[in-house]
């Protein structure tokens, strides 16, 4: 299935911050919700300040129009604030982007544990994001650090509880 890029994409002056305070937030909504699509499509967990500007996100060959950096860097500021996005640097140059919140992805888990009758068992983290058993669920090929928060949640709501065993990671659930 082929990503469906929202109207905006192709008309140019999206690609411009807009002037206008109105203009400019739903300009940046669109430009956030876009994102968030385009990275939850393509189960994009991290990007790269500097290839983003090259990216197909920010960069619509057919029109010939790209985001700037400042503009990049206004919109991922925005996702930050909206709490879909962390820096892992200092410097910027690199980001998380959670297209579901660590809460929402420790729900759908946990519906899954439910639904399968394994409440009271014990699952390596493997066999949650990469076992044959989760392939048709969404949270299937989840990244590690995405899935450690995930089941963080569920910790705090006595739902769950993060064990060691030996070598590897493994999760109880209540």
């Amino acid at each position: 299935m082929s990503f469906e890029w929202p109207w905006q994409y192709n008309f140019p002056p999206f690609f411009t911050l807009q002037p206008n305070v109105d203009t400019r937030q739903k300009q940046l909504a669109a430009w956030c919700s876009l994102t968030l699509s385009y990275c939850r499509h393509h189960k994009l967990y991290t990007l790269d300040v500097m290839e983003a500007q090259e990216s197909p996100i920010f960069n619509n060959k057919k029109i010939e129009r790209k985001l700037s950096m400042e503009a990049i860097q206004v919109v991922f500021e925005e996702l930050r604030k909206k709490g879909n996005l962390e820096w892992l640097d200092k410097n910027k140059s690199r980001c998380l982007v959670m297209w579901r919140r660590p809460e929402e992805w420790g729900k759908l888990i946990y519906q899954w544990i439910s639904k399968n009758g394994m409440v009271n068992t014990v699952c390596t983290l493997y066999e949650l994001s990469n076992g044959d058993d989760t392939e048709n669920e969404e949270f299937h090929g989840l990244e590690e650090w995405m899935l450690l928060r995930s089941l963080q949640a569920l910790q705090s709501e006595g739902k769950a509880e993060l064990i060691t065993m030996d070598d590897s990671k493994g999760v109880k659930f209540f």
